[in-house]
């Protein structure tokens, strides 16, 4: 898309310009011969504006989401990356929110959180989870590291790693190894937990839900996690399944409110045949289910159980206060 008109530019490399979405430091147009009036001038007169202390833009009118990202840079300084949430977006993890630029500094650089454009994080470490990517941000397993730190309580930072690292690249074992290198001074624990729930065949905080509340709490037995399937000459993979435990039983746990695109619809068709032709019971539950209506879901999962085979003999007690 191209960038709005323009004047009173012309000292400043073209190039530049466009690299940087029409943004600019005061420090550049000083190195380019704008005197401090003659930027004044231009903002008072209308034709640029002040985005952010030391930061103008060379136009009027809203920023396009790239040009608040070289905003938010340029006003972090020379070492300045693009982090967080912001950082997750930029990795395609998170959709993009629209919210405040998140940005990390070094520890000892002055910049603070100038809301609603930017947020500004310090870190000690920051030369060792910089990447210089085109703008620069976090790495992608600091990313998920800082999105769990940044979390409310431990139990959702576990949530965090297990959806993250269940969405991306990044492999349980290079997590450990920048967590080494650089150990989070908030929810150690709750972030490890969530590496060994992954480890274990967790993809997403909902199965994490059904595990712990749904089969832990009523005695039901663990299921199999991520188990293959030949559909269509193509490996899909069941969420649980309980074939080990004597009984043909899937249980799909799909934390979508809706089937996003026709291809996954299509594909989740074709999983349901698949399954009904090899004479396997299924049961499909969602956030709501498993959060609001744990105790029937348990009873629906121990009915189907018993019905396709499941012998309870010394199975673990149910112990969910709900139920008692």
């Amino acid at each position: 898309m191209p960038l709005p008109e323009r004047r009173g530019t012309s000292l400043l490399p073209p190039s530049l310009i466009k690299k940087q979405q029409g943004i600019v430091s005061k420090a550049q147009l000083r190195s380019s011969g704008h005197t401090r009036s003659d930027v004044r001038a231009k903002v008072d007169g209308g034709r640029w504006q002040i985005v952010l202390p030391g930061v103008v833009a060379t136009f009027t009118g809203a920023l396009s989401r790239q040009a608040k990202l070289c905003a938010a840079l340029l006003y972090g300084g020379k070492d300045a990356v693009l982090s967080h949430h912001t950082a997750a977006e930029e990795w395609h993890l998170v959709p993009i929110a629209g919210g405040p630029v998140e940005i990390t500094v070094p520890y000892t650089n002055s910049a603070i959180s100038r809301p609603p454009l930017v947020v500004v994080h310090r870190s000690r470490t920051l030369a060792r989870t910089a990447i210089k990517t085109n703008p620069p941000r976090t790495r992608l397993a600091d990313t998920i590291i800082d999105l769990a730190t940044s979390r409310a309580t431990p139990q959702e930072a576990t949530n965090a790693i297990v959806d993250l690292v269940g969405r991306s690249r990044v492999t349980t074992s290079e997590l450990e190894a920048r967590l080494d290198l650089r150990p989070p001074f908030r929810h150690r624990a709750g972030i490890r937990r969530g590496l060994e729930l992954v480890r274990g065949g967790l993809m997403s905080a909902l199965e994490v839900a059904y595990q712990e509340d749904v089969e832990d709490l009523h005695g039901l037995p663990r299921g199999s996690r991520q188990t293959p399937f030949e559909v269509d000459e193509k490996t899909l993979w069941e969420d649980v399944t309980y074939d080990a435990q004597g009984a043909a039983v899937t249980v799909r746990l799909d934390g979508r409110s809706t089937h996003s695109t026709p291809g996954v619809a299509f594909r989740d068709r074709r999983r349901d045949n698949a399954a009904e032709l090899a004479g396997r019971a299924r049961l499909v539950y969602g956030w709501r289910d498993v959060r609001d209506t744990l105790c029937a879901v348990a009873a629906e999962v121990r009915a189907i159980l018993l019905r396709e085979g499941w012998n309870p003999r010394g199975a673990r007690k149910n112990v969910c206060p709900r139920c008692r």
